[in-house]
């Protein structure tokens, strides 16, 4: 495919000074100061928190405009948040177990989101363990590659 990123719970705002991180057994997205030049996160604060019965936030990606996307893991949604971390949008999909969002295509139009729990259709939905591509209207940007390092 074109143009496609790699999905993942991480992203960035626009001016590279300020990374999104999901953590899904809090049920948050939290927002840290980023410091591009070295790499450093500081003051982690809670960017979106999602109520337990609309799931849990998974996968995630930020589009052209500065808004995140994030899917729920159990809820059967896509949410898009505006850069305060309000909900502005929500699209809904025939699988429990969304798991990932990314923008791909030519000129990153097209969103490719991942749903799981295939095996279980009749349990996790009839979409349970497809891809599914959406225009949507937004545009995306191209995901970033990083080198992750653990300790010091």
């Amino acid at each position: 495919m074109e143009g496609i990123g790699c999905p993942n719970g991480m992203g960035f705002t626009l001016d590279r000074r300020g990374m999104y991180f999901t953590d899904s057994t809090a049920g948050e997205i939290y927002l840290f100061d980023y410091d591009p030049s070295t790499g450093a996160l500081a003051s982690r604060r809670v960017f979106a928190r999602v109520p337990a019965e609309d799931g849990k936030p998974d996968g995630m990606t930020v589009d052209a405009e500065g808004f995140v996307w994030s899917a729920r893991w159990d809820g059967s949604c896509l949410v898009r948040h505006a850069p305060d971390g309000r909900e502005v949008r929500r699209i809904g999909f025939p699988a429990k177990k969304v798991s990932s969002v990314v923008f791909g295509g030519k000129d990153y139009s097209e969103m490719y989101v991942t749903t799981a729990g295939g095996d279980h259709k009749d349990e996790e939905g009839p979409g349970a363990g497809a891809l599914f591509r959406l225009r949507s209207g937004v545009r995306g940007l191209a995901e970033f590659s990083s080198r992750i390092r653990i300790g010091a």
